[in-house]
């Protein structure tokens, strides 16, 4: 099932604003990814899943390595990825392996939160910008964000778009997953939400 969606930007504040001021909702700070040089503000999806916006941590020195989804290239904040849940990791990615998809394999990853506690999780890496392809994600004996009383912001529909689309559908067929791609000359995630007003808007 989704987990998460990720909304990245080159300015944590400035993505979290653009949440804000088209949904009517603002994120809550989550903390900060220690080494990776970024940090994230969360919203509750509904259903178990939920909205990661996350940039560079202004609290943190540049990190050794490029920062994940491509922040680093990132000219304004764009919805870049979407995670899998998963209860067993390994063999989840022994099963996508099996059916012609390689997700990669799982690395540990931890997150401190504001008030010091430290979260941590299992994933395969995020695949490169512009793929489409969903990345996995173990939480373990982790409790799931959403179990932290997020803000709400319920999500209806997520699609995207693709010069291949197939390139994709053979990565969330091997998943078992079922998702819309539409063929067009870029690629691109669109998450239909419901604004504090009760509107449909779109985060793309």
């Amino acid at each position: 099932m989704l987990d998460h969606l990720v909304y990245a930007g080159p300015d944590l504040a400035e993505a979290v604003a653009r949440v804000t001021a088209l949904t009517g909702v603002t994120p809550a700070p989550g903390g900060s990814h220690v080494g990776l040089g970024t940090a994230n503000h969360l919203a509750d999806l509904g259903a178990g899943m939920y909205l990661e916006v996350i940039g560079p941590d202004p609290a943190q020195p540049e990190p050794a390595n490029p920062r994940p989804f491509g922040i680093d290239d990132l000219t304004e904040p764009a919805l870049v990825a979407w995670a899998v849940r998963t209860t067993d990791l390994d063999a989840t990615i022994a099963q996508a392996r099996a059916h012609g998809f390689d997700p990669g394999d799982a690395r540990e990853m931890s997150r401190e939160t504001g008030d010091g506690e430290l979260l941590r999780w299992r994933l395969t890496p995020p695949s490169a910008p512009g793929t489409l392809r969903p990345f996995l994600i173990d939480w373990g004996s982790t409790p799931h964000p959403t179990t932290r009383g997020l803000p709400s912001i319920p999500l209806l529909m997520v699609t995207g778009t693709h010069p291949d689309p197939e390139s994709v559908r053979e990565a969330t067929d091997a998943l078992g997953l079922e998702f819309l791609v539409r063929r067009t000359d870029k690629a691109s995630l669109t998450a239909a939400l419901s604004s504090r007003e009760g509107r449909q808007v779109a985060l793309s």
